[in-house]
Formats: C-alpha cells, structure tokens, sequence
C-alpha cells in the first residue's frame, strides 16, 4: 500500500473516532440535562456510566410510551385545596396528613398518566420530567415508611411534607418549564 493509502486510512478511522466521541458527548449532555440531579445518582448507583445511561435512555422511552396528559385548570384548582386541607390537618394529626399527602401525590400521578404500582418504577418514570424534585419525594416516603411505626419526629414529620409539596408542585403545575401553556 502506498503512504497516501495509509495516510487516508488513518484519517478516516481518526474521524470515525472523533465522531463517535462527539455523538456520546452529546448523548451525554442530553441525558444530564433532562434528568438533573437523577443522571449523577444513576451514574453512582449503577455498574459503569455506560450501564447508568442505557438506564436512564430505557426510562426515557418507557416514559415517551405513556400516555401523560396535563391536568385541567378546574382539576389543578381541586388538587390545591386539598393539599391546602392537609396542611390545615397536620397541625392536629402530622402522621396521618403525611400518609394522606403521599396518597395525594400519587393520584396526582395516576391522573396524569404516570402508572402508580410499585414506589421504585414511579421513581423511575418520574425521573425523566421531575427529576429536579424527586430527592424530595424520596426523602417524603423514607419518612412515610417510618411514621407508621411512630419511628418519625414531628419535625422529621414536617420536613416530609415539604417534600411532598416540592413533586406536589411539579406534578400540579404539568412539570411545566418556563413559557409552557397549561391546557
């Protein structure tokens, strides 16, 4: 083969390299852009980054796959007053508001097409639009888990509800990033 041969070679497969490198950099990107502060918890949770980015892809077509539609006005409006009467609840039975606000959330969640069955797949399929709030629903069910067995403060009690109010908020509000419509 002549030098020129080999030159064209080595040119093609360096391009090669380089285009795949600038393809998995922007895949990358992607990835932590719409999952936040999910895509690093993946990454330290999973076997590899490779394995932790096909995770989150998966998600991302299970969750192209469902059917979310956003929540009326008048529906947005309900949902406010009840959490509002939850509020009002805390203050006499902090327990029970805290079980009643996770039962809140997840109707919420049902109502906007998010299947509701089993707490890690809601976690899962949350993670591709609320991954910005769902520390906060993972810290409210820890707390929820326990409060049953009287193992919570009223504080820790507290905290949970602010929780909850953060993916409350983000799932009332259709997740909507600024300058979306509500329908």
């Amino acid at each position: 083969m002549s030098s020129g041969i080999i030159i064209a070679i080595i040119v093609v497969v360096v391009l090669i390299v380089l285009a795949v490198g600038v393809w998995m950099a922007v895949r990358r990107r992607h990835l932590r852009e719409r999952f936040g502060p999910e895509y690093e918890r993946a990454v330290e949770a999973g076997d590899s980054r490779t394995a932790a980015e096909r995770d989150l892809r998966d998600r991302e077509q299970r969750h192209d796959d469902l059917d979310l539609k956003p929540l009326p006005s008048t529906a947005r409006q309900q949902y406010a007053q009840e959490w509002n009467g939850l509020q009002e609840h805390f203050v006499d039975r902090p327990r029970e508001a805290v079980g009643e606000a996770d039962q809140l959330v997840t109707r919420l969640m049902k109502e906007r097409g998010y299947p509701t069955e089993g707490y890690e797949q809601q976690v899962k399929d949350l993670s591709v639009e609320h991954g910005r709030t769902l520390e906060h629903y993972r810290a409210a069910h820890e707390v929820n888990a326990r409060a049953g067995g009287q193992q919570t403060t009223t504080e820790e009690l507290r905290g949970a509800m602010v929780h909850y109010r953060a993916l409350f908020d983000d799932l009332l509000t259709n997740g909507d990033r600024p300058g979306q419509q509500h329908a």
